[in-house]
């Protein structure tokens, strides 16, 4: 699964990709950003319907006057891999470069050429000569240095309507068309080995990313097993959800993501009202709280993380959100509410893989009103007779315990991400600092053994780790003894903050280096007060 960065307001230039190339590589890729993807309007070809359709060569009037190759190359060398948007089932038929391949393209059973609103005319996948025409491109692009293909419009090879925005099922004329080249093939069959065919021209090495479930449910469930993300809902705010759109779909289709394909929601937007280098006017996400919300719902049920800001200028508490919720866990992930709510409330993400198992769970308030949010553990999918210490980690606190149910009050569009541990008799890890999953993604071992809590944990170099650290009044009162590394590794320090909630520890690591690292804590148990236990005895 990879982390993508589209462009807002199209392909942009070849200058401001490698300044955005450059700032990710200091700022963000160590925490997970993984490409860059460039958007529309790169590439060259007239413009009849919709966007130009020269795929195989750069537009000479845009913003990449020296090709797609050496931008390519500039973003792999920063680290990231190269992404690139285009549609590759549609061209124009009016182009003057198709005026002697008219039989590319289908037909409607009036003999005309299949053109649909924006998508273009649609390409009869089952003649050889497109075949080789768009494993060509497909070949260009991966030799310009793009290993990331978004490809839009992928309904067209279904040669079908367009019935954007669509949810369910509505009727796309299937069948309006004369016979394809090869009458043998149906339309859905000659989709699917248009998708085959561009995975066999790339191989493995290309990450396909596709775009139409919500253009044509034709095309999303024929894309099944074919590409390796999906749009899964339209543009942002188009069907004016605003920041609801792509989490309504992702709710939706929850049980599809990591299983068939990465459900891809839409750009998790960070920039503040009225801040876009591409479209000033343009709505931003408002308040902090509010910004939190949709990128804390990606990194909790585990989706496609996309961005369309513009980095460089996003104040650094954006930066910050992003950083603690880019990277995707590995854990569990579903939506407790499911029946309950058209748009479920409330997420929870669960892990074993450090030999503990680690609960997290993610209240989501989409409305536009001040909402209480509750569920007893046991619907939430937690032992019932069990008693849970909580960490909020937006707030940065320790909640009260949870036991048999919870119920807590939340502001507009906003959400609260609680990790939750089962108590035990000696202190456990409840939360990290790294990523609002709190343990899930970085903490790979916890034991407990002999008064001793050890762990090992996969740190970013310069960001400062935090263990957050319960039950310290559990079995007994538990006293810190020290604190140390494991093999101790240069440049890495570890030590016990002197400021402690009640019945809570909180231990700071700091590296200048990213890698594992191996702790310990010792603990002991303080001793009872024997004197004044002997002479209440003596008063008795």
């Amino acid at each position: 699964m990879h982390l993508v960065f589209r462009k807002n307001g199209g392909a942009g230039t070849e200058q401001s990709t490698i300044e955005l190339a450059k700032f990710v590589k200091e700022k963000l890729r160590p925490f997970g950003l993984g490409a860059i993807q460039i958007d529309d309007q790169w590439q060259a070809g007239g413009q009849y319907n919709g966007p130009h359709r020269g795929f195989d060569r750069v537009d000479p009037k845009g913003g990449y006057p020296n090709g797609m190759s050496t931008v390519a190359a500039t973003v792999k060398k920063e680290g990231l891999m190269a992404g690139i948007w285009w549609m590759p089932f549609a061209r124009n038929h009016q182009d003057i470069e198709y005026r002697d391949k008219q039989h590319w393209f289908a037909h409607r059973k009036n003999g005309k050429p299949y053109e649909t609103t924006w998508g273009g005319t649609s390409l009869d996948l089952t003649n050889p000569e497109v075949q080789s025409h768009i494993s060509y491109v497909a070949k260009k692009m991966q030799g310009w240095g793009y290993n990331y293909f978004k490809m839009d419009g992928l309904w067209t090879g279904t040669v079908t309507e367009q019935v954007y925005i669509n949810d369910g099922y509505k009727n796309d004329s299937i069948g309006n068309n004369k016979p394809l080249f090869n009458p043998m093939k149906t339309q859905i069959e000659a989709y699917r080995d248009g998708l085959r065919l561009l995975r066999h021209a790339v191989g493995n090495e290309v990450f396909l990313s596709g775009c139409c479930a919500s253009q044509n449910m034709r095309s999303f469930g024929a894309s099944m097993g074919l590409v390796n993300s999906m749009r899964i809902g339209p543009d942002f705010n188009h069907d004016g959800e605003s920041i609801r759109t792509g989490v309504i779909r992702a709710s939706r289709l929850y049980f599809l993501n990591g299983r068939v394909w990465w459900n891809d929601p839409d750009p998790s937007m960070l920039r503040e009202k009225g801040k876009s280098a591409a479209d000033p006017a343009a709505d931003g996400i408002g308040s902090l709280t509010r910004a939190r919300l949709l990128p804390s719902y990606v990194a909790v049920s585990k989706q496609f993380f996309l961005s369309s800001d513009w980095l460089p200028d996003l104040p650094n508490d954006r930066i910050e959100i992003m950083k603690r919720c880019m990277a995707s866990h590995n854990g569990v992930a579903r939506p407790v509410d499911a029946f309950d709510k058209s748009l479920p409330s409330i997420w929870i993400a669960t892990d074993q893989k450090a030999g503990v198992k680690r609960n997290v769970i993610g209240l989501f308030n989409w409305a536009t009103s001040t909402q209480t949010i509750s569920s007893s553990i046991k619907w939430a999918g937690l032992a019932e007779k069990t008693a849970y210490h909580a960490f909020d980690f937006w707030e940065n606190k320790p909640l009260p315990d949870i036991s048999g149910s919870f119920a807590m009050s939340l502001p507009a569009e906003s959400c609260r991400i609680i990790a939750v541990r089962a108590k035990s008799n000696h202190p456990v890890v409840v939360s990290t600092s790294q990523h609002v999953t709190q343990g899930i993604i970085d903490l790979m071992e916890e034991e407990w053994k002999s008064g001793t809590l050890s762990g090992t944990s996969k740190l970013i170099a310069g960001d400062d780790y935090e263990l957050r650290i319960a039950g310290l009044n559990d079995g007994g009162k538990w006293k810190t003894d020290r604190a140390s590394l494991i093999a101790n590794k240069d440049e890495t320090t570890i030590h016990v903050l002197p400021k402690q909630e009640n019945g809570w520890l909180r231990v700071l690591i700091k590296s200048n280096k990213s890698g594992l690292v191996k702790w310990r804590i010792r603990f002991s148990k303080q001793a009872v007060n024997i004197r004044n236990k002997n002479n209440e005895s003596r008063k008795a």
